[in-house]
């Protein structure tokens, strides 16, 4: 993926997505002793970053495939995104969910025009969902975070982050799937002099912390963790660019998550999901690594049941 790929494709996607705002908090740069730069995808189309990357993959597929439909498996967002996607490009959507998805995220699918599958909540039983579906129907699979043109698409989020400050030291997301730490590495990479990427990961689900140290995509036993949106992992694609490209991935607790959360909804009045948190969570856990620098976070989504918060 080039810088080329990723300026083509964020002038493809523009019609069809938002130029989400970045906010900052006087009060959390003081808490923090930082310069930090909130990107808010949960303000985007379907409420996350994700509708980026499924309209790319969506708008690449040959005639063809588009009259076939395309299929993919998620928790929530990546569902709500290629649903959202598909119905602004007239295609039909095939969306396997976990049957534990929060409500929210499967009533949104549905008001989408998504047709939902649901199964186990492991990757197991999501693939073997999906790739029934690939057989029944000629749709076509797109992955929510290991697929090409997922990945550039999501990249556009970072770039839109540095074209309005091209001079941060740092970019913070958080890391489920691989796929937006993967994008924004590579928009950091083209698009900035020096800007470093880290990721924020939940202790719970840390296959990507592990997958950096042992140099191969490491699985999770278990991920018992309330950012549901990081319980993937890591794919063919999207790691050889993460193993290049980003710095580090700093683990946080569940705890850790909730009180950033928190704190988010309290001072800067905005709703974001427990996933997004993550990545605010790194830092306010390594303060001294960011003190005095410039940080742009990106709040990857807000659709988060309110009638079940944490807090």
């Amino acid at each position: 993926m080039t810088k080329q790929d990723l300026q083509e494709c964020y002038k493809r996607i523009q019609p069809f997505i938002h130029h989400t705002p970045t906010l900052t908090s006087g009060l959390i740069n003081k808490l923090v002793g930082a310069e930090l730069y909130f990107k808010c995808e949960n303000f985007q189309r379907a409420g996350a970053y994700k509708i980026r990357g499924a309209t790319n993959a969506i708008m690449q597929l040959s005639k063809l495939q588009q009259q076939h439909g395309v299929v993919t498996h998620s928790s929530g967002n990546f569902a709500q995104a290629l649903s959202l996607a598909a119905r602004n490009l007239n295609i039909k959507a095939y969306i396997v969910m976990p049957s534990n998805s929060p409500s929210v995220k499967k009533n949104a699918v549905l008001e989408y025009g998504g047709e939902i599958i649901e199964c186990e909540s492991t990757i197991q039983a999501r693939q073997a969902a999906a790739d029934l579906i690939v057989a029944n129907t000629g749709a076509t699979f797109i992955h929510p975070s290991n697929h090409p043109d997922v990945i550039t698409g999501q990249g556009t989020a970072g770039l839109e982050l540095l074209q309005e400050h091209s001079d941060l030291d740092y970019i913070i997301c958080p890391v489920g799937g691989g796929g937006l730490i993967a994008g924004t590495a590579l928009a950091a990479t083209y698009f900035s002099e020096n800007c470093q990427v880290i990721g924020g990961e939940p202790i719970e689900a840390d296959d990507a912390y592990r997958s950096l140290i042992s140099g191969k995509i490491e699985t999770n036993i278990t991920a018992n963790t309330i950012a549901d949106g990081l319980r993937t992992q890591l794919g063919s694609h999207n790691f050889p660019i993460i193993k290049e490209h980003v710095n580090q991935i700093i683990r946080v607790s569940e705890l850790e998550i909730i009180e950033a959360m928190q704190l988010i909804w309290e001072r800067m009045k905005i709703i974001i999901e427990p996933s997004s948190a993550v990545a605010f969570a790194a830092i306010l856990k390594n303060k001294t690594t960011f003190k005095t620098k410039k940080v742009g976070i990106i709040i990857s989504g807000g659709n988060v049941d309110v009638a079940n918060l944490p807090f």
